[in-house]
């Protein structure tokens, strides 16, 4: 009998592992570290596995990957993803979007609208399970593929119950960007939010405002080379042979909690000159480390949501759709309260094993 256990990432934004046993073999979903530094990869989670999937390369999906390479297990990734593997890894590609059969099971893929290369996995199981990692539907940047109907789902529950559409972040982002003077300094993941901000900020102020450091013009390339994004995308394509850095108003840098890259460079550079919090700013859009809060509580510096995780009606949408029975709601702090969450007419499940 097949079961799905979730072993990380119920009840803290926290690594995602998830463990699959087919009946015949055991397969790993994601293997996540952090995103803060003391949420380690439990090694005892690839105990008897025969092989992981993972669906994008953000940290907390991939960052234990060198555990599996070490094993020799064969990682199940799409090509995109594929990169950011140790050069020693066992890959064996998935498509962005199609069906594979994998031991006699098929294994659908779909973007998921929230990294370069991220995927959402659907196995065919009894009824059907679904895990989404982390997904969004709300981008102009990043494609989104519509899954299949599945009994049990694993979904992204990041953001809580938080209902805020992206329309409305994108309007409290451009109301504290009008009362701030001076330069503006986005820390991104280069595969993230850099693209979309970019493209935000380029049509409310022109190209001439925005420039993205090396990293994130090299990634971005990568995108528009690739065709695994959005349509409006290409429209990006002149900011990426700009140049020099400083003179633009909105500077995107990696990384996302300006703890390394050109961001935290750009960081300390401001706050030893005297300039964060005069005549330079840094706005924090994502999930926040204490390296990234320890800025945001200074002058100059400011968190204001950007979504990449889906709001609350869109969890909801995503269970009715999958017309799922039973969820588990992951990667947010208090998956308890969906227990008496009454809009999504499926049963909530936690950290047990449960049959498909």
């Amino acid at each position: 009998m097949a079961t799905i256990t979730v072993l990380s990432g119920i009840g803290d934004k926290g690594p995602a592992a998830m463990r699959l046993d087919t009946g015949h073999a055991r397969w790993l979903l994601d293997c996540g570290f952090g995103p803060e530094a003391n949420a380690q990869f439990d090694p005892t989670w690839l105990d008897g596995v025969d092989a992981v999937f993972v669906t994008h390369d953000h940290i907390d999906h991939i960052g234990g990957a060198a555990y599996a390479v070490e094993a020799g297990l064969p990682i199940h990734a799409t090509h995109r993803t594929a990169q950011a593997l140790p050069p020693s890894a066992r890959v064996v590609e998935l498509p962005e979007q199609g069906t594979t059969l994998l031991d006699g099971i098929p294994l659908t893929t779909g973007r998921n609208g929230h990294a370069l290369g991220g995927v959402w996995f659907h196995f065919d199981l009894g009824a059907g399970l679904f895990y989404s990692g982390d997904w969004s539907e709300e981008s102009r940047w990043f494609a989104f593929d519509r899954p299949p109907p599945a009994a049990t789902a694993i979904i992204d529950c990041s953001y809580h119950l938080d209902p805020i559409p992206q329309s409305q972040r994108l309007a409290d982002l451009d109301a504290l960007i009008d009362r701030l003077e001076g330069q503006i300094l986005f820390p991104v993941p280069p595969s993230g939010r850099a693209g979309e901000l970019a493209l935000h900020l380029m049509h409310r102020f022109g190209p001439e405002s925005v420039l993205l450091d090396p990293e994130c013009c090299a990634t971005l390339r990568a995108a528009l080379a690739s065709g695994g994004v959005a349509p409006a995308a290409q429209e990006i394509a002149p900011l990426l042979e700009r140049g020099p850095l400083d003179k633009a108003r909105f500077l995107i840098c990696d990384t996302p909690n300006a703890d390394g890259g050109a961001a935290w460079a750009y960081v300390r550079a401001w706050r030893e000159s005297g300039r964060l919090g005069r005549d330079a700013h840094v706005i924090f859009t994502g999930h926040m480390t204490a390296h990234a809060r320890g800025i945001e509580t200074v002058d100059g510096g400011y968190f204001c949501r950007w979504n990449v995780h889906p709001p609350l009606q869109d969890q909801i949408a995503m269970i009715r759709r999958l017309q799922a029975r039973r969820f588990a709601p992951a990667f947010c702090t208090l998956p308890e309260d969906y227990l008496v969450e009454n809009g999504f007419d499926a049963q909530v499940f936690l950290h047990e094993t449960l049959p498909l």
